[in-house]
């Protein structure tokens, strides 16, 4: 079986991206399969480098991997790939169509405010969320243009740095809680990890460098756990998500808020997919296995 590992892309999350596509090809099972590297540059590329290939592995993260744009490009030509198909990436990268969604769902998510680049600002509006808030892209993900603001001045300097990755920002409302991450493999529930940064929040730099945040199996009690499990669950099929899925919860005052769904989890060494399957019992080789079977 001849597998493409794509990776690279044009967006602000292409290092990871290599990094995630390193790490599988790392583990695929070369008995099994034949394997070729493919880094893109450019969207242009993509049909030209999967010909021949009879299954493309999706490392890419942000726009144009996880967006639905690449997954309509390999629908075009009924490449098979991993992970979610073209509408449900779509949906789920888009923050605001995802937390309109969820609310229609009886789902808990952070009050939040959309901004549009080029518009004028209501900063009075904007700060009926109260402090502190967050200030991220619409369409991104790894943290990437992420701040948590405590002032007016602040937030007006986060929103012009957010608006270099995005033409659409979203405030929303800090959430003072727990954090957990809920990662799910072809439906199935796999071990909710307990996210503790040990500096400031869960940004880039703690989600990617070793040692700076503890991401363990969370000891929940029974209610909790069922609580967050439910909503997970509602998550996957709400969304009709395929292969692989990471829903990130916080909790607060018992009450558990849906941040986002993942729809191409990071799959470094550091990452947290492979963690929670590995406490599962699934090692790497494996749950890449897994995601291609599915």
């Amino acid at each position: 079986m001849k597998i493409g590992v794509l990776m690279g892309g044009i967006s602000s999350e292409r290092e990871i991206s290599i990094l995630s596509g390193q790490e599988i090809i790392k583990n695929l099972d070369k008995n099994k399969y034949e394997i070729f590297p493919i880094i893109i540059d450019k969207k242009s590329e993509v049909l030209e480098k999967v010909k021949g290939l009879d299954f493309v592995f999706l490392a890419l993260h942000g726009i144009f991997g996880e967006d639905g744009t690449i997954q309509a490009l390999l629908d075009s030509i009924e490449m098979p790939y991993s992970g979610c198909n073209m509408l449900t990436s779509a949906i789920c990268m888009d923050k605001e169509q995802t937390k309109r969604i969820l609310k229609a769902e009886n789902i808990n998510v952070a009050p939040h405010y959309i901004i549009n680049s080029g518009t004028t600002l209501n900063f009075d509006l904007l700060e009926k969320l109260g402090y502190p808030m967050v200030i991220k892209p619409n369409n991104g993900g790894s943290s990437i243009g992420t701040f948590i603001v405590s002032n007016i001045n602040e937030l007006k300097t986060c929103i012009t740095e957010a608006f270099k990755y995005d033409d659409t920002v979203m405030l929303e409302k800090f959430i003072s809680g727990d954090e957990y991450t809920v990662p799910i493999l072809n439906g199935e529930i796999l071990p909710i990890l307990s996210i503790i940064p040990k500096q400031g929040f869960f940004d880039y730099h703690s989600k990617y460098t070793e040692g700076e945040t503890d991401e363990i199996v969370a000891n929940l009690d029974l209610n909790l756990k069922s609580k967050i499990e439910v909503i997970a669950d509602k998550c996957w099929k709400i969304f009709k998500c395929k292969a692989y899925v990471r829903i990130d919860i916080i909790v607060s005052k018992g009450i558990p808020y849906v941040l986002e769904l993942n729809t191409l989890p990071g799959m470094t060494k550091n990452s947290l997919f492979p963690k929670s399957a590995a406490a599962f019992g699934i090692d790497y080789s494996t749950l890449l296995d897994k995601i291609i079977e599915s």
